[in-house]
């Protein structure tokens, strides 16, 4: 009998054993991993505040006069050359100006011909009088005359030459006076805004104000990025180094560039981190020439770079450099060793081999060492 309480108690105890690890063993807790793989890693500090693209030659135009639009050469979105007219104003009185300018310097310049004439003659007469002289045929008192007669008439050729002069200076200042009622383009690039319509008054800016823009014209060539970085990182900032920038505009896309410019100070503004702000040129040219002034854009500064080390993602990486790596179906923990980091890898100088599996989905408590998990995702083999 006791022998049979025996086996009945033992069969039991292994019906309960059967059952925790068949109908009532846990669900395996589904989790994502991915694979430890050899590549290259970077460290990399980032902007702490969005950044933006921006035009070098970007200019806010405005009329120097005041007066009515009569054209407008070119509209939103056109592109135009340097020197290209963009919006002209009724300047019918100074080019009427301009003309009563330039008859005046043609009256100059006939009565300076005329003075001119009159002391070459002058002068002649003074010679034949003076062989003359020689021959005591003339007068000294005659020969007075004509010698002041020849220097008045020079004088006078040189007062009409002035004359001509400050003519043709007046149609100097005339011509500048014109130029003002209209806008030309100061450089090649497309026209951004265009703020007026034909029939309209332009007012110029009184005095120490600025008078509201007429035409923005931007350079799409001289576009940068200009990125605020943290102030804790301005000594590891150098001129020259590579960048990777991402843009709202083109999501998932990295474009390389380098570091142009360092601002010489560290801006400080009350209630804001202080920061440091750096300019970014990408490497193709062409592909920033497309980018719209004004739009967000981030910068990451490649400080250090390895190629061919192990690597996991950062987000893999528990508190005390600990990953949990996924071995059938349960996960054990490591310690391990990181060399580079950056918001997307870490490199791994020991602690795991290449290939093993390393949880990325740590968002849950129950995601531990010693659980038993599913993976969602299938990482490519090596």
């Amino acid at each position: 009998m006791r022998k049979q309480l025996l086996w009945i108690a033992l069969l039991v105890v292994l019906g309960g054993v059967a059952l925790r690890f068949t109908l009532l063993r846990p669900d395996a807790i589904p989790v994502r991993v991915e694979r430890v793989e050899s590549a290259r890693v970077e460290s990399t500090i980032t902007n702490s505040k969005a950044g933006t693209v921006r035009a070098r030659r970007r200019a806010k135009l405005s009329a120097e006069m005041g007066g009515r639009v009569v054209a407008i050469a070119h509209r939103e979105g056109d592109a135009v050359e340097e020197g290209e007219l963009l919006v002209q104003l009724n300047d019918a009185s100074p080019r009427a100006q301009l003309l009563l300018a330039r008859l005046g310097l043609q009256v100059a310049q006939s009565a300076a011909n005329e003075a001119c004439i009159a002391r070459d003659r002058a002068v002649r007469e003074l010679r034949r009088k003076r062989s003359l002289a020689d021959q005591n045929i003339v007068s000294e008192d005659l020969l007075d005359g004509l010698q002041s007669a020849a220097e008045a008439a020079e004088a006078s050729c040189n007062a009409r030459g002035s004359q001509v002069g400050e003519a043709q200076a007046q149609i100097t200042t005339m011509e500048a006076e014109l130029a003002k009622y209209s806008i030309h383009a100061p450089f090649a690039g497309v026209i951004a805004e265009q703020e007026v319509q034909v029939g309209e008054w332009i007012t110029p800016s009184p005095p120490l104000l600025t008078a509201p823009p007429v035409v923005d014209l931007i350079d799409p060539t001289s576009l940068y990025v200009s990125a605020p970085m943290d102030e804790v990182d301005s000594a590891k900032i150098r001129l020259e180094q590579a960048v990777k920038v991402t843009v709202d505009s083109h999501p998932g896309e990295e474009f390389p560039g380098r570091v142009v410019r360092l601002a010489p100070y560290v801006l400080d503004v009350e209630a804001q981190n202080r920061t440091l702000e750096i300019e970014v040129e990408l490497d193709d040219a062409r592909f920033a020439a497309t980018l719209l002034p004004g739009t967000s854009a981030d910068v990451e500064v490649v400080l250090d770079a390895r190629d061919g080390v192990l690597r996991i993602p950062t987000s893999a990486l528990l508190e005390g450099d600990k990953v949990l790596v996924a071995n059938d179906g349960t996960l054990e923990e490591s310690v391990v060793e990181v060399g580079l980091k950056n918001w997307n890898y870490a490199e791994v100088r020991s602690g795991l081999q290449e290939g093993q599996l390393v949880v990325s989905s740590l968002d849950r408590a129950e995601v531990k060492a010693g659980a038993r998990v599913a993976i969602e995702n299938a990482p490519p083999t090596p």
